[in-house]
C-alpha cells in the first residue's frame, strides 16, 4: 500500500482483541466494514468464518486495494467493496449490497482531517446505519475511535461495552432487549 494512502491502519493488537470478542458472533455473520482502508478487518472477518463481507471507503484507490486483496485471498465470490460518502445516509448500502441486513458493523473513522484537526464521525454514522436500517435485530455494531471523542448512543442502540487500548477506544453498540410483554 502506498505511504499516500489516507489510511490509519487497525493495530495488530486492536484487531486481535475485537475478534476475539466478535468470536460467538462470526461465524456465517454477514459483516459490513466502513472506512474500510485496506480492508483489514473485514478480510479477517471472512478468514474467521463470515459468509459474507462489504467494504466501504471514500477514497477509490483504498477501493482498489479491497478488490486486489480480495482477489488475492481467493474471497471475492464473498466481498463486495464499494466507494461511497458515509458522511451522507447510507440507504445506498443495501440497495448495491444486497437487501441483507448485517450481524457485524465495524467502523474506523478518521480521527482528524487533513489540517489535524479532531473530527467526532461516530454518532453520525451510528445515527445514519440505524435510518438506513443496516443493522440485524441481534447484530452489534463496533466503533473505533479516540479516546476524547465521546459517541452519543442514538436512541434504538444501546452501548454495552467499552475496552481501551492507548488512545484508542472499541465501543459495542446493539439494539436494546425487546421489553416483554405487558400482561
Amino acid at each position: 500500500m502506498p505511504k499516500t494512502m489516507p489510511v490509519r491502519p487497525i493495530s495488530a493488537r486492536i484487531r486481535q482483541s475485537l475478534f476475539d470478542i466478535i468470536r460467538p458472533k462470526i461465524t456465517g455473520s454477514r459483516f459490513l466494514d466502513l472506512f474500510a482502508g485496506t480492508g483489514a478487518v473485514g478480510l479477517e472477518a471472512l478468514s474467521r468464518g463470515a459468509e459474507r463481507a462489504v467494504f466501504v471507503d471514500a477514497d477509490p484507490r483504498c477501493v482498489k486495494v479491497i478488490e486486489k486483496n480480495l482477489e488475492r485471498s481467493g474471497w471475492a465470490a464473498k466481498g463486495k467493496a464499494f466507494r461511497g460518502d458515509l458522511r451522507s445516509p447510507l440507504s445506498w448500502v443495501a440497495y448495491r449490497a444486497g437487501p441483507d441486513r448485517f450481524d457485524l458493523i465495524f467502523l474506523g473513522p478518521p480521527y482528524k482531517d487533513a489540517e489535524k484537526r479532531p473530527l467526532q464521525m461516530t454518532t453520525g454514522v451510528l445515527e445514519r446505519i440505524l435510518a438506513a436500517g443496516l443493522l440485524e435485530p441481534d447484530g452489534w455494531v463496533i466503533a473505533q475511535h479516540h479516546k476524547k471523542e465521546s459517541p452519543k448512543t442514538p436512541p434504538g442502540l444501546e452501548l454495552f461495552r467499552t475496552s481501551r487500548y492507548g488512545d484508542t477506544l472499541l465501543s459495542f453498540f446493539r439494539p436494546p432487549p425487546a421489553a416483554p410483554p405487558a400482561f
